[in-house]
């Protein structure tokens, strides 16, 4: 059976620039930048959390064919076909300010919600992300 979710994966059109925002802005580590021929194979983690892994993943061989992952990567560009992250976060009007204050363009502001104190945002690619103080208990 299954014991644990080991790596999540995105798309993003362009990995380093993927690398720049994950890491340089929200401050995610490198787990994984390996060139396997076929493919760039790029993961990240939380740091402190080396248990999940998020694969940045270009659409295109040997998941999908081109003529796939064209159309794919033109939905993307529309922001039709983003994914989502969840990330928890200790202080959430904290990590909004520090987020803000480092150009990342935050599409609402931190709100009280039963779970909670959230917050989200969009990578360059589209993707939702969503930041969470979440309840103890």
């Amino acid at each position: 059976m299954l014991t644990r979710l080991n790596i999540s994966g995105i798309y993003v059109l362009d990995q380093d620039q993927a690398l720049d925002f994950y890491v340089g802005k929200l401050g995610l580590e490198v787990d994984t930048d390996a060139d396997l021929g076929f493919m760039r194979w790029l993961t990240l983690r939380v740091p402190g959390d080396p248990e999940r892994k998020i694969l940045l993943e270009r659409p295109g061989p040997p998941a999908m064919s081109e003529e796939t992952a064209a159309e794919v990567r033109a939905l993307m560009t529309k922001g039709a076909a983003g994914g989502h992250l969840f990330f928890a976060c200790e202080d959430a009007y904290k990590t909004h300010a520090e987020l803000k204050a480092k150009g990342v363009e935050l599409t609402e502001e931190p709100e009280d919600r039963d779970y909670g104190i959230d917050f989200g945002l969009r990578d360059p690619f589209g993707n939702h992300v969503r930041i969470a103080q979440l309840k103890e208990g």
